[in-house]
């Protein structure tokens, strides 16, 4: 375990994938408690900086259930605030109608409703109570478009951000089905020649070389990455200033599959080569 240990809060509107986050951070070797009561929360914190949990870090789910302590749970951030440096607030929240689609395929019963309360309202309920906890968040991850393998990577992906400095991801994705929407960035390169009207590239993705050479040896796709990578050259440090921990440029084609990819990855090779902390995914790349 590392001097400095990781103590990640994981709240969220009802639905919106906190299970989800919370295994994926115990696959990475986090401690993780679901629905401790906030008022336990700065003498857990004591026992782990005392390295009390042989653990990478931990984790604490707190939601709605918790809702006779969250009265109390700014009060006792502020405490952890005041002693340690090490605690992080991950906020998950979803659209209206994609919580009450979730809960009417799996059947299972808000925590807000009751024989006087339905759905809708109970939601509602939930988000003005836990709108505290949304803006004190360092991130705010929209899950209604989201699925569980992409939640699961962007929670490592925050997760990554206490040890390795602001994380910089590039993330091509394919605007037929949907731009992300946890962006700092949202860059269109569908004006560029497209590899799927060649048949004999249609079927293979800007990783492989005869999509790279394809696009690469076009002077507008060159001048577009040269462009971007000045624009995000010049203003990335500015957001490393504001002691962010992560960084997301989305990239987007039609499908996600040839453009948005060959720039992302040439994107990532210009900045890895500069020295800069930065990962490549791609959304769509598979659908």
């Amino acid at each position: 375990m590392s001097a400095q240990p990781d103590l990640i809060i994981v709240s969220g509107l009802s639905g919106s994938g906190k299970s989800v986050a919370l295994q994926s951070l115990e696959d990475i070797g986090y401690y993780c408690i679901d629905n401790l009561p906030s008022v336990l929360l700065p003498e857990f914190a004591r026992h782990l900086q005392n390295g009390a949990q042989d653990a990478r870090g931990a984790a604490v789910g707190i939601d709605s259930r918790n809702r006779h302590f969250l009265s109390l749970l700014d009060e006792n951030l502020d405490k952890i605030a005041r002693h340690e440096n090490f605690c992080r607030l991950l906020f998950l929240q979803a659209e209206e109608q994609a919580l009450v689609r979730r809960y009417a395929e799996t059947r299972r019963r808000h925590p807000l409703t009751g024989a006087r309360t339905p759905l809708l309202e109970g939601i509602r309920r939930e988000r003005r109570l836990l709108q505290p906890l949304h803006d004190r968040a360092e991130k705010v991850v929209d899950t209604t478009d989201t699925t569980a393998h992409e939640l699961r990577a962007l929670v490592r992906d925050f997760a990554a951000g206490a040890d390795a400095g602001p994380l910089f991801l590039i993330e091509s994705f394919g605007f037929k089905y949907g731009a992300p929407r946890q962006a700092d960035f949202v860059f269109d390169v569908r004006c560029l020649p497209n590899p799927y009207w060649e048949e004999n590239l249609r079927a293979l993705s800007g990783l492989d070389s005869a999509v790279a050479e394809y696009l690469g040896a076009d002077e507008n796709v060159r001048r577009m990455v040269g462009q971007l990578h000045g624009f995000l050259e010049q203003w990335l440090p500015g957001f490393a200033a504001e002691n962010r921990s992560y960084f997301t440029v989305a990239i987007g084609c039609t499908g996600g599959r040839h453009r948005s990819v060959y720039v992302a990855e040439r994107l990532r090779e210009l900045f890895s080569a500069a020295g800069i902390a930065v990962q490549a995914r791609h959304r769509d790349l598979e659908k």
